[in-house]
């Protein structure tokens, strides 16, 4: 007599999620129910959801260009906050971007260390960022390492941009080391008139949807530290979220987080080493 056919158990996969409100506020209490999460346009269970408590790389890029005069001292300011309340238990990198990326403090918890970082940030005269640049060297640097999470933070004016990288060299690295990328832009972007301009520009509308990130948009330095706390907050509220998807040999091109309850914004990206939304 024939054994019956059983069907194969899903496929596990993990993403790490935010919920925030309209206000940028992390929501609590969500359960299985409140989430729903799509593969190519199919729904998927969800099976588990908790609290994240898994520890995260932080990579923050600082525009530290002849364009930052009056950002700097608000950024200082601003991340000296946030290296206190997300030190313990994450690692923080901090790179400037002025001529070409320059770390100025590699991944660690040291506050110390960190504090004398930010002591090193200054606009440097004729000098323009290198975003595109940085995005590319710090992924490929968090593809060598192992922590579930991965954040890049890029603090950035609307000065020029004059990196030897373009979009679709930066982003598969971006997507490579399951990285997501929060931006926040100080200015208005309005000049779209060279390549490198439109392709800063394309990452950060597209690239940072589809890593799981945000772009924030800000029209002056006035409200940076306001913002990054707010950052941190979501960030060190994230839900980790358990889902099962049939086996296939063909991994999905896009992956979707939603709220079933109105008013609440998701945006995730998968555990390291298993690809990022879009």
């Amino acid at each position: 007599m024939r054994e019956p056919v059983r069907a194969q158990a899903p496929r596990e996969r993990t993403m790490f999620v935010s919920a925030v409100d309209q206000k940028g506020e992390p929501v609590e209490g969500l359960g299985p129910n409140d989430f729903i999460i799509r593969e190519d346009g199919a729904a998927r269970e969800v099976l588990r959801v908790s609290r994240a408590i898994e520890p995260i790389d932080i990579a923050i890029l600082v525009d530290d260009s002849a364009a930052s005069q009056s950002l700097i001292p608000r950024v200082r300011e601003a991340l000296r906050s946030f290296i206190a309340n997300m030190s313990t238990g994450n690692e923080i990198a901090i790179v400037g971007l002025a001529d070409r990326p320059t770390i100025l403090a590699n991944y660690t918890s040291n506050t110390k260390l960190l504090q004398d970082a930010i002591g090193l940030l200054w606009p440097r005269s004729r000098s323009g960022t290198t975003l595109m640049d940085a995005l590319y060297e710090v992924s490929r640097g968090l593809e060598r390492r192992e922590t579930p999470r991965a954040v890049i933070i890029p603090i950035i004016t609307d000065g020029g941009d004059f990196p030897y990288r373009h979009y679709e060299q930066v982003m598969p690295e971006v997507k490579q080391a399951g990285a997501a990328i929060h931006a926040i832009a100080i200015g208005n972007f309005a000049s779209l008139d060279h390549d490198e301009l439109r392709n800063r520009s394309r990452v950060l509308s597209e690239g940072t949807r589809d890593s799981g990130g945000q772009r924030i948009s800000l029209l002056s330095e006035i409200s940076v530290q306001q913002t990054l706390d707010r950052l941190g907050r979501e960030l060190s509220s994230q839900y980790k979220v358990v889902y099962g998807r049939p086996e296939s040999l063909i991994p999905p091109e896009k992956i979707q987080v939603s709220a079933k309850r109105p008013g609440i914004t998701m945006r995730g990206a998968l555990e390291r080493g298993r690809g990022t939304t879009k």
